[in-house]
């Protein structure tokens, strides 16, 4: 059974920093794409950061580009996602995020929620002015 559990969200002043992590269970963690997205208070769920089963592959949402850094680590079947330079603007609920993916999907980070099979719980971040 598959399970992916964030952590790290919290509430910050704008201008700081977070680093959240989803640890993923109960299935081949490199053959899947994991994505981070967010949904805010009366928002559509949105992607934030992707990253592609083989790892050489990345994606990011215009708004976070140079602030945030998506990062797996396969041993541990860990994927993070460090948040520099926060804004208010990215106050919402985050959620993890995998696809299982064929061998020839390996270097494909898709960016659409729609495209994932599994989520976590979500963890929530809350930035202040």
């Amino acid at each position: 059974q598959v399970q992916l559990v964030e952590s790290g969200g919290g509430s910050v002043q704008a201008g700081g920093s977070l680093r959240l992590s989803c640890a993923a269970s109960g299935y081949t963690y490199s053959n899947y794409c994991m994505g981070w997205f967010r949904q805010a208070p009366g928002k559509e769920r949105e992607g934030v950061a992707t990253i592609s089963a083989g790892g050489g592959s990345t994606w990011y949402a215009d708004s976070v580009k140079g602030r945030f850094t998506i990062s797996q680590d396969n041993a541990k079947n860990t994927l993070s996602l460090q948040m520099n330079s926060l804004k208010p603007e990215d106050t919402a609920m985050y959620y993890c995020a995998a696809r299982s993916v064929t061998p020839f999907e390996r270097d494909i980070s898709y960016r659409y929620s729609k495209s994932y099979n599994y989520w976590g719980q979500g963890t929530q971040v809350t930035v202040s002015s």
